[in-house]
C-alpha cells in the first residue's frame, strides 16, 4: 500500500534534529482516496512492520521523494524522506496540516 504525506505538524520544544520536532503527518491512500493524520511514529511503524508499505512527498514539480524509517544516536525514532541518493527536508517543506 501507498500513501502521499501532504502535511505535517510540528511539535514546540527544542529538537535536535528538526526532522524530530514533526508530531503529525497527514496522509492520502492512494487506493481508496481515504486521507487521514497519524503520529510520527505511527508512520514510522508502518513503515517499519512491512516492506511493501510506501509513503512518498511529491514537490512542486511533481518530483517524488520517498519516505522512510530512521533513528537518531540517541534512539529517537522519525521519518524522512530520500531522493538523488541523499537524505533530503521534503517533509519539512511541507503545510501545516489543518484540524
Amino acid at each position: 500500500m501507498a500513501i502521499r504525506i501532504t502535511c505535517i505538524n510540528k511539535s514546540g520544544g527544542w529538537h535536535e534534529d528538526p526532522h524530530h520536532a514533526i508530531s503529525h503527518l497527514g496522509w492520502t491512500n492512494d487506493v481508496t482516496g481515504n486521507a487521514g493524520k497519524s503520529t510520527r511514529l505511527e508512520v514510522y511503524n508502518w513503515l517499519k512492520e512491512n516492506k511493501n508499505n510506501k509513503a512518498y512527498v511529491k514537490d512542486g514539480r511533481g518530483n517524488t521523494a520517498y519516505v522512510y524509517p530512521r533513528e537518531h544516536a540517541n534512539g529517537t525514532m522519525f521519518v524522512q524522506t530520500y531522493a538523488d541518493n541523499t537524505w533530503t527536508d521534503n517533509l519539512l517543506a511541507l503545510k501545516e496540516c489543518v484540524g
